[in-house]
């Protein structure tokens, strides 16, 4: 009886293994000043960060004034984490209990290349502005 049971839990795990690997979710991203782009339907194991950073790239919205080049630019931020690329969609959820499993926000944060200061550039800033108010 009892390795019917355990036939029984492997079966059942195995099912759920395989719905996850078929799960369908909808992300959206939240921008910098409260819009969104999205929502779009995605598989949660197949689809990368990477993947979604080039599709928040393509679907940029034209009338902002702050607008990634490339998806290097981009960090996508969700639980309070920030998403490696290499990770998939289902890795990358944190469980929140009753909440709907299928709706993912995720926050997006605009960092270009070229904003992106050296030390040295922060420091010798900081010594021009003092050198000015002495």
């Amino acid at each position: 009886m009892a390795e019917k049971e355990e036939g029984k839990v492997a079966a059942e795990g195995g099912a759920e293994a395989e719905a996850e690997a078929d799960e369908e979710v909808e992300v959206k991203f939240r921008l910098f000043d409260g819009s969104d782009i999205g929502p779009l339907r995605c598989n949660a194991v197949a689809t990368t960060v990477a993947a979604l950073k080039d599709r928040v790239v393509a679907d940029w919205p034209k009338d902002k004034t702050i607008v990634p080049k490339n998806a290097n630019d981009v960090k996508l931020i969700s639980g309070g984490k920030i998403l490696e690329n290499d990770k998939n969609i289902a890795q990358c959820r944190a469980p929140f209990g009753d909440l709907p499993s299928t709706a993912i926000t995720m926050h997006v944060v605009v960092q270009p290349s070229s904003a992106k200061s050296k030390p040295g550039e922060l420091y010798n800033f900081i010594a021009s502005m003092l050198d000015c108010l002495t």
